[in-house]
C-alpha cells in the first residue's frame, strides 16, 4: 500500500500558540539567516518607533549586552498591563504570547504605524531563548519573563517608577539561528536611518562589548539624509541644490516627504519607506515616484524644445543618476508579507505620481540653471543608451547567424551554440590569453584577452565607459547590454569568469573588472553569472608529487605537511608563462578547478565599497587598506 493511501486524519497536525513560529520561522521573518536574525531587532525597535510616530515617545535607547542579548527602551505609553477580558490574562502577556494580538488593527491607539498584524513582538518572543518585558505606567512598574515564548510565571509588579515606557530584552535562540550573534554595525546603521526618517527623535545605541556609543537626533530629517548619502557615497550633484517636497495630507489622511537630485552616477537609486519601514523592493509609492519624475522632466523637455531631433528619451534616461529618498506615512498600509519589503496599496501610486509631477515640473521652471544641467544629463544618457543598444542588437544578430564580423577581433569564441553549456574567460593580457586559448575546451570555453589594466569604471562616466575599447569589447562579447538594458537572459554564455594573475597586479585588474560589473552589469551579479578564477601562484614539488598553491598562506600549509622532504618551489610570474596543459589542469578544467562566485546582496553597500576602494578620494582608500590589512604596521603608507 502506498504512503498516499495511508494518509488519514491522524496525519493532520495542529500547531497552537507560538509553535507555528518556531516550526516555520521563515514565514514570519523571511528565514533564519542574518537577515532573519536582525528582523527580530527591527520588530522591537519599530514598535518603539510607532510610539514616537504617534507623539507618545521622544527617546529610544538600544543596548547590545555582553551576553549577546539586546535591550530596547522607550519613553512611550508602556504596553498595557490591565486584564484583557476575553482571555483573562494581562494585556502584556497576550501581546507577547498570542499571534495577531495588538493595538494597531484600528485607528484608536495608533494613527499610523509600521506594525500591522499583531505578530511582531510575539514572533520575537517565540524565537528567543529568553525575553524579559518591563513596563512603566502611572508611576508603577511591572515585569514578566519568558523562555522560548512561554511565560516563566505571572506578571509581577516590581515597584514604583518615573514616567511611562517599555523595556524589552531578548536573546535570539541558537536552536533557531545557526549564527545568533547580532551585528552592532547593522543595528547602528538601521538606527541612524531611523533618525533621519523621524526628525527630532532621540536615539542612542551602546555596544557593551566594545564600549562604542552612538547618539542621533536629526533636526531636518530627509534633507540631512540625502546630504549624508551624497557625502558617504562620494557622489556629485549635477545641479546646485536638491529638490524637496512635503505633502500633507496625501490621498486623504497620508503624508509624503521626499528629496531627490541628479548625480553623475551611472544609474538610479531610490530609497523608499512606509511609516519608517524600509521597502527595499519598492511598491506602489515608489512606482508613483518614478512615474512622476519621468513625466515632469519629459514635460519640461518637450515644453522647452530641448530634445534633439531623432533622439528618443526613455524613462530610464530621465532617471539615470537620480538619487531619491521617499518616505510616506499611511494609516492602513498593505505590505507584502510580514517582512514588509514591498508596499501593495494601489491607491497610493496616483497621488504620489501627481504630487511629484506637479511640484517637480514647477521647480524645474523656477530653477533654470539646475533644469538646464538636468536636461543635458538626460540627453547624454539617452545617447549613451542608444549606442549601447545598437551594439547589443548587433551582437544579438550575430548570435542568430553565428557570424563573427561584429564580435571583438580578439575574442576566440567557443563552437557550441548552446549557451547553457558555455563560459567566457576574460583574461589579463595577450600572453595569458594565448595560453588560455591553447589550453581551453574549444567546444565550450571562449577567451577574451584584455590589454593590461582597464579603465577604472568607479571614476568614469557612462559616456567614457562607452568610448573605452576594452570595456566595449567586453560588452560586445557578452551581448547582454549594459545599465538598465543589461539582461542576463541575453548573455551569450552561461557564466563569465574573470581570469588574472594570482599576484597583486592581477588582483588589481580583477578589482577593476568587478568595479565595471558592479556599476554597469549589476544584473549579472544578481543572477550569479560572474565568477573569479583561482589560478595558482606557486608550484610545489615534494617527493615526486606536485602541489598547487594559490597564495602564500596556501604554500605555507603545503610546506608544513612536507615533513623532512625537501620541496622545490616555483613561483609563476604570470599566467602567460604557464604551459597550456598546466593552465587547463589547475584553472580551466571544470573537474579540477576552483571558482569563486561573485555575490553582493546589498547593492548600495557594494556601490559604497567600490567608491571607497576605487574612487578619487585616496584618504578613504588609505583607511580601508589600513583597517583591513592583517598587519597594518607592515604597510608602506
Amino acid at each position: 500500500m502506498s504512503n498516499g493511501q495511508k494518509y488519514t486524519a491522524r496525519d493532520i497536525t495542529v500547531l497552537e500558540g507560538l509553535a507555528p513560529v518556531r516550526k516555520r520561522p521563515a514565514m514570519y521573518i523571511g528565514g533564519t539567516d542574518t537577515e532573519g536574525l536582525h528582523h527580530l531587532v527591527w520588530e522591537i525597535l519599530d514598535n518603539s518607533v510607532d510610539e514616537a510616530m504617534n507623539g507618545h515617545a521622544s527617546r529610544i535607547d538600544v543596548t547590545l549586552k555582553r551576553d549577546g542579548s539586546l535591550t530596547v527602551v522607550d519613553n512611550g505609553r508602556g504596553i498595557p498591563v490591565d486584564v484583557h477580558k476575553p482571555s483573562g490574562k494581562p494585556a502584556l502577556e497576550v501581546i507577547l504570547t498570542t499571534l495577531h494580538a495588538g493595538g494597531k488593527f484600528d485607528r484608536g491607539a495608533y494613527h499610523a504605524s509600521g506594525g500591522l498584524h499583531g505578530v511582531g513582538a510575539s514572533v520575537v518572543n517565540a524565537l528567543s531563548s529568553s525575553l524579559t518585558a518591563k513596563v512603566r505606567r502611572n508611576r508603577r512598574q511591572w515585569e514578566m519573563r519568558f523562555r522560548r515564548g512561554k511565560p516563566l510565571g505571572r506578571m509581577k509588579e516590581t515597584g514604583s517608577g518615573k514616567g511611562n515606557g517599555t523595556e524589552i530584552n531578548f536573546l535570539p535562540d541558537p536552536r533557531i539561528f545557526p549564527d545568533s550573534k547580532l551585528d552592532p554595525k547593522r543595528i547602528a546603521s538601521r538606527m541612524l536611518e531611523t533618525s533621519y526618517l523621524h526628525k527630532d527623535l532621540q536615539l542612542t545605541f551602546k555596544d557593551e562589548a566594545t564600549g562604542d556609543e552612538h547618539d542621533w537626533k536629526q533636526a531636518r530629517g530627509l534633507p540631512d539624509y540625502f546630504a549624508a548619502v551624497i557625502r558617504d557615497r562620494k557622489l556629485t550633484l549635477a545641479h546646485e541644490a536638491a529638490f524637496e517636497l512635503s505633502r500633507d495630507p496625501l490621498n486623504g489622511d497620508g503624508r509624503l516627504e521626499m528629496v531627490l537630485g541628479w548625480t553623475e552616477a551611472p544609474r538610479e537609486e531610490f530609497r523608499s519607506y512606509v511609516n519608517g519601514i524600509p521597502t527595499g523592493s519598492g511598491g506602489s509609492h515608489e512606482t508613483g515616484l518614478r512615474d512622476g519624475v519621468a513625466k515632469a522632466v519629459r514635460n519640461y523637455l518637450e515644453t522647452h524644445s530641448l530634445i534633439p531631433r531623432g533622439l528618443t528619451i526613455a524613462a530610464e534616461d530621465i532617471r539615470e543618476g537620480v538619487l531619491a529618498i521617499l518616505s510616506v506615512f499611511l494609516e492602513d498600509p498593505q505590505f507584502q508579507g510580514q517582512t514588509k519589503d514591498r508596499l501593495n496599496n494601489p491607491e497610493v501610486r496616483a497621488p504620489v505620481d501627481s504630487a511629484v509631477r506637479i511640484e517637480l515640473e514647477r521647480w524645474l521652471n523656477q530653477s533654470p540653471t539646475a533644469a538646464d544641467r538636468i536636461a543635458n544629463r538626460v540627453v547624454l544618457a539617452a545617447r549613451a543608451r542608444e549606442a549601447s543598444r545598437a551594439a547589443s542588437a548587433a551582437v544579438s544578430r550575430k548570435s542568430e547567424t553565428r557570424t563573427r564580423s561584429v564580435l571583438p577581433g580578439k575574442l576566440s569564441d567557443c563552437a557550441s551554440r548552446n549557451a547553457d553549456e558555455t563560459e567566457i574567460f576574460i583574461v589579463e593580457g595577450d600572453s595569458a590569453g594565448g595560453s588560455a586559448k591553447q589550453g581551453r575546451d574549444r567546444m565550450r570555453q571562449a577567451v577574451l584577452p584584455l590589454r593590461g589594466k582597464i579603465l577604472n569604471a568607479a571614476q568614469a562616466t557612462r559616456a567614457k565607459v562607452a568610448e573605452n575599447a576594452e570595456l566595449r569589447d567586453i560588452a560586445l562579447a557578452l551581448g547582454c547590454g549594459t545599465g538598465d538594458d543589461c539582461d542576463p537572459e541575453k548573455l551569450r554564455y552561461r557564466r563569465v569568469v574573470l581570469l588574472a594573475d594570482a599576484d597583486a597586479d592581477g588582483h588589481h585588474i580583477t578589482t577593476l573588472l568587478l568595479a565595471y560589473f558592479v556599476k554597469f552589469m549589476w544584473k549579472l551579479l544578481e543572477a550569479g553569472r560572474v565568477f573569479v578564477a583561482q589560478p595558482p601562484l606557486y608550484r610545489v614539488d615534494i617527493g615526486g608529487r606536485t602541489h598547487w598553491a594559490r597564495d602564500e598562506a596556501d604554500k605555507e600549509t603545503i610546506l608544513r605537511g612536507a615533513g623532512a622532504k625537501s620541496p622545490t618551489i616555483t613561483r609563476f610570474k604570470g599566467l602567460g608563462e604557464m604551459q597550456p596543459k598546466v593552465l587547463w589542469d589547475t584553472t580551466l578544467n571544470p573537474d579540477t578547478r576552483s571558482l569563486l562566485r561573485v555575490q553582493i546582496p546589498d547593492r548600495p553597500a557594494a556601490d559604497n565599497f567600490i567608491v571607497n576602494l576605487m574612487g578619487k578620494d585616496p584618504a578613504e582608500r588609505r583607511l580601508l587598506i589600513r583597517d583591513g590589512a592583517p598587519d597594518p604596521a607592515a604597510l608602506d603608507l
